[in-house]
């Protein structure tokens, strides 16, 4: 299992990178292609999902930081050091931290915004 450090440091990974794909200007262009291809076919269910996914800070949490998860253990070697379940629960704790930095700073953007 990762210790408190390295999960602290995922999360962190795992808030940028939410933010990266959710709200950063630099996949603007990238987004809107997206929604224009939804518009398309609004009654879509795969075209309202993958919406969906990119513009909810959760869902789009939930992936990142399993991708993030993921590419560490596997880069690192831990993959096979823990069993699966333990991963998912190493899982939970990365996407469970960056949500709340996400949640905190959607909640200070409105009071300082």
């Amino acid at each position: 299992m990762l210790d408190l450090t390295h999960l602290a440091l995922l999360g962190l990974a795992g808030y940028r990178g939410t933010q990266l794909a959710v709200h950063d200007t630099i996949l603007d262009a990238a987004r809107d292609r997206v929604i224009a291809w939804h518009e398309h076919r609004q009654d879509s269910t795969v075209r309202t999902a993958v919406v969906t996914l990119i513009s909810c800070v959760y869902c789009m949490g939930w992936w990142v930081s399993g991708a993030l998860l993921a590419t560490y253990l596997l880069a690192t070697g831990a993959w096979h050091q823990a069993p699966l379940v333990v991963h998912g629960v190493e899982w939970l704790a990365v996407a469970g931290l960056a949500v709340m930095l996400n949640r905190l700073d959607d909640t200070l953007g409105r009071i300082h915004g």
